[in-house]
């Protein structure tokens, strides 16, 4: 089937040096090899893209050296370009090898102009359309103050600068710029979105830089079991509630696959991959982290996945970052990881 992405990650791979002009043009090709900073296009040699089938690996697979991420040419259109949506990417990959689209449209077709329902899978779709990178916006600069400073593979994470917001059905609507987390299924289909509202005036150290309205985190869409997602996982990952939290935490393990679920209740029920061996559980520290715990270690265990725990030293790890700093953090880390994930994962200090 042409459409399906392992064809399509074929047929990419059999032009993969064309597909890293277009794609990762800040790099260069030396031998058989592509290197660039990262998937993300950025200048510099840590991430290399084999371009010939050999001894070492197939055609078009990438590994960051700097963190351990690894992928496909599917992922570099993914991530080049900040798609979240699988079927954009597929969409993107057939334009650049000129395959004709899945579903052509009638050319007279005319397509219905109707509102997704409020809170739906739709609308969660249409508003992740409308949204842009956060390089150089004030998401960027929201999860700088508050400490995460290694935004290496934000690519869930997108910037929208006059979201809607309404306290209530009867209030009238207002407009916030807004950090918004795309929500993904395990085969990276999106199921829905959250948002989180900032103050355009700068960081408060009361909100944290949220913005000054009641209620400025809401999600929408189907949540359970998905996850706002950062890497892609292998036999190992870690899922916690917060972004922020998985955020902080992935500072030091750069390298490690992170879901951020959103809420207690759907850490609980995060879906596992199924080549997951290892899941750490990033526990905040309160009753409702304490439960979500417990319940998750039972049903990696009934599937034979090692469960572990990463505790705070205070009420989660962002607050561990920024009242304790990122060299304390990475200590308090290193204790609690499996010996064999140490050197793998583990960030060393600069």
């Amino acid at each position: 089937m042409s459409g399906s992405p392992h064809d399509l990650a074929r047929r990419l791979a059999d032009q993969a040096e064309a597909v890293c002009r277009r794609y990762l043009s800040n790099g260069r090709r030396e031998g058989h090899y592509w290197l660039v900073g990262d998937v993300r296009n950025t200048p510099g040699r840590s991430l290399f893209v084999r371009l010939r089938d050999s001894m070492k690996g197939p055609a078009g697979k990438w590994t960051d050296a700097a963190t351990s991420e690894h992928g496909d040419l599917l992922d570099v259109i993914r991530e080049a370009l900040g798609l979240v949506d699988f079927r954009d990417v597929a969409e993107e990959a057939r334009t650049f090898l000129a395959l004709p689209r899945t579903e052509p449209e009638p050319r007279n077709a005319r397509r219905p102009v109707a509102s997704a329902p409020a809170g739906s899978v739709d609308a969660a779709r249409r508003l992740i359309a409308m949204t842009q990178p956060i390089s150089g916006t004030i998401v960027e600069a929201y999860l700088r103050n508050r400490g995460i400073t290694a935004l290496h593979g934000p690519g869930s994470l997108r910037f929208h600068p006059r979201c809607y917001y309404r306290p209530d059905l009867h209030a009238p609507t207002e407009v916030w710029p807004a950090m918004i987390a795309a929500v993904t299924d395990l085969d990276g289909k999106l199921t829905g979105a959250h948002r989180t509202w900032l103050d355009p005036d700068g960081f408060d150290p009361i909100r944290l830089g949220k913005a000054p309205i009641d209620t400025p985190r809401r999600a929408m869409g189907d949540l359970l079991g998905n996850a706002a997602r950062f890497g892609v996982p292998n036999d190992v990952m870690a899922a916690g509630e917060g972004i922020e939290t998985v955020l902080s935490l992935r500072c030091v393990l750069p390298g490690m696959a992170m879901a951020a679920t959103l809420s207690a209740a759907h850490l609980a029920a995060v879906l596992f991959p199924d080549t997951l061996r290892r899941l750490y559980i990033v526990r905040d520290n309160d009753p409702a982290g304490d439960g979500a715990r417990d319940r998750l270690i039972e049903r990696a265990e009934a599937v034979g996945i090692e469960a572990m725990v990463l505790s705070p030293a205070l009420g989660d790890f962002n607050e561990d970052l920024r009242a304790l700093g990122i060299d304390a953090l990475r200590a308090s880390t290193r204790v609690q990881l499996a010996p064999q994930d140490v050197s793998r994962f583990l960030a060393s200090a600069a």
